[in-house]
């Protein structure tokens, strides 16, 4: 667990020989705020200031294995996006990782041998090591951590070096003099997003005036809702706020509704998909219809970190309002454990 690169950092520009290039980084990167579809073009201009085969940038929440939101993931090799290693990565990995606690515990901004973030032990007998790293030509490559937006966090990573030079002095000091930019482009990008999503969602509320309306974050938990849907939710007679997650009363219709939900909210490299259901009431005969649907999925491979579902609840019982009715009740952020 040794080896840590970066406890001091320079104050002195890139090599004279590299400054041109990381102009043309740095031009990228602001480029690719503005147009994910853009960032492998910019991974390929870092790969080739580095001398990596590939670089890997991974944003996320979460305190536990358990508990991980990742809303950006893209693995590229010079200047090539490889979604099938994204998805093979998060799908038999990324649980299994023995590294991951170890990078989540790095200083901000210091840079880590991947090979010292392994024991001897893991070394033989890790399928990570052994497979998934080797897959990746990754074994040689650097990790380092730095502090995202509220309180999330930023991982790059680079792969092997394209040549016998390794890790110089100098490709290190190019990758130190990269990290704020790439911190600030994971920043500003994601706050683009968000914004994005919650115009894309509230632009179709006045659709749907007289429902309830419920936000969804990436796993499940809600955090907004109109003042109806507050009602149902408080009156548990279809729907309940259960640990901050949408729920519902009977546990057939619950099944059936985490079960869509889990197809709205897929995990990282999945076909997010829209659906509806019906789910019965305590007392009343009429089902409460439901309708969920992803927010803001073509970004490319940017997702919201706040808000990522739309959840309607209609009640078809419920006097429809007409053309003139009135506007959507105001939205309302729920506190925590509400």
């Amino acid at each position: 667990m040794a080896a840590l690169y970066g406890g001091r950092r320079s104050r002195n520009r890139p090599a004279m020989s590299a400054q041109p290039l990381f102009g043309r980084i740095i031009g990228s990167l602001h480029e690719a705020v503005l147009d994910g579809a853009l960032w492998p073009q910019t991974s390929g201009l870092i790969d080739e200031a580095c001398g990596s085969r590939g670089n890997f940038l991974v944003a996320g929440n979460g305190t536990s294995p358990d508990d991980i939101e990742v809303y950006f993931a893209s693995f590229c090799y010079r200047g090539e996006r490889r979604p099938d290693m994204e998805r093979r990565y998060f799908e038999d990995y990324h649980a299994i990782d023995e590294r991951i606690p170890r990078i989540r515990r790095l200083p901000d901004s210091r840079i880590a041998p991947v090979a010292s973030l392994y024991t001897d032990e893991e070394k033989r007998t890790s399928p990570v090591w052994n497979e998934a790293l080797a897959l990746g030509e990754s074994r040689n490559g650097l990790n380092v951590r730095l502090d995202g937006p509220d309180g999330s966090r930023i991982i790059w990573g680079m792969a092997d070096p394209v040549d016998g030079e390794g890790w110089s002095a100098a490709r290190l000091e190019t990758v130190r003099h990269l990290l704020p930019h790439l911190r600030r482009f994971v920043r500003v990008r994601q706050a683009l997003v968000n914004a994005r999503a919650l115009e894309t969602a509230a632009a179709g509320l006045l659709e749907y005036a007289g429902s309830g309306v419920i936000y969804l974050d990436s796993r499940g938990r809600i955090v907004q809702a109109n003042d109806l849907a507050r009602a149902i939710l408080r009156q548990g007679e279809a729907l309940s706020d259960r640990d901050g997650c949408l729920r519902a009363v009977f546990r057939q219709d619950d099944d059936a509704l985490q079960a869509l939900l889990g197809r709205v909210l897929s995990p990282f490299g999945a076909r997010r998909e829209s659906g509806s259901l019906t789910v019965r009431r305590r007392v009343l005969p009429s089902r409460l219809v439901l309708h969920a649907s992803p927010v803001g999925g073509g970004e490319s491979g940017m997702r919201p970190s706040s808000v990522a579902a739309l959840v309607l609840a209609i009640d078809p019982a419920a006097r429809k309002p007409d053309r003139g009715g009135r506007a959507p009740s105001r939205i309302n952020e729920i506190p925590p454990n509400w």
